[in-house]
């Protein structure tokens, strides 16, 4: 093969057009039912898919991968489509695509954000009652009941350093900026 030969067009697993011409016509459908005062239409099986797919493969990016909850990530990120696909207007923007991979990316970020601050949540809990420097009570799922597993040094030194960066974090975002100085105030060099 020829290297001037037109390359074949590269098939996405999103197929930007239609899924642009499925939202132009569920916001007609929405203009119709509004008119009528009817509900809302349902999103067709095809925007759904579309939702599906983008979220699933944003959670395979490096950024995101190896997250335990990459399920939540992906079911919040759907959620989010469908609570904010009234919001897409295709006069606008020709790009559903971009649109909604925004808010999914948007979603992960926000689950992963809880999920440190109850992981947070857990380490302090632990550290005030003592159980970081004794025994941990650790739920057995074969048996069905609770054993004491003894943490090891590095667990517990991770787990403080996890405590002090959330805090840190917290506090310099707590803290707040002074607001910037007036002209006259940078002349006057107060």
């Amino acid at each position: 093969m020829l290297m001037t030969e037109k390359k074949q067009k590269k098939i996405h697993y999103v197929d930007n057009q239609k899924f642009l011409e499925e939202m132009i016509i569920y916001k007609g459908k929405c203009k119709d039912a509004k008119s009528k005062g009817e509900p809302e239409p349902q999103i067709s099986e095809y925007v759904g898919e579309c939702f599906m797919k983008i979220a699933q493969r944003l959670s395979f990016r490096p950024n995101f991968i190896n997250y335990a909850f990459r399920e939540d990530m992906i079911s919040d990120g759907i959620e989010n489509c469908v609570q904010y696909i009234r919001n897409f207007d295709p006069e606008k923007s020709k790009n559903p695509f971009a649109y909604f991979t925004q808010i999914i990316y948007f979603a992960f970020i926000r689950r992963i954000q809880k999920e440190k601050k109850q992981l947070y949540i857990k380490y302090k809990t632990m550290d005030t009652f003592g159980t970081l420097t004794d025994n941990v009570e650790v739920m057995n799922h074969d048996k069905g009941h609770y054993d004491y597993e003894t943490l090891s040094a590095d667990q517990k030194a991770n787990m403080y350093d996890f405590i002090s960066n959330f805090e840190e974090k917290k506090k310099s975002k707590s803290t707040k900026k002074e607001p910037p100085k007036t002209k006259l105030e940078m002349y006057m060099g107060v």
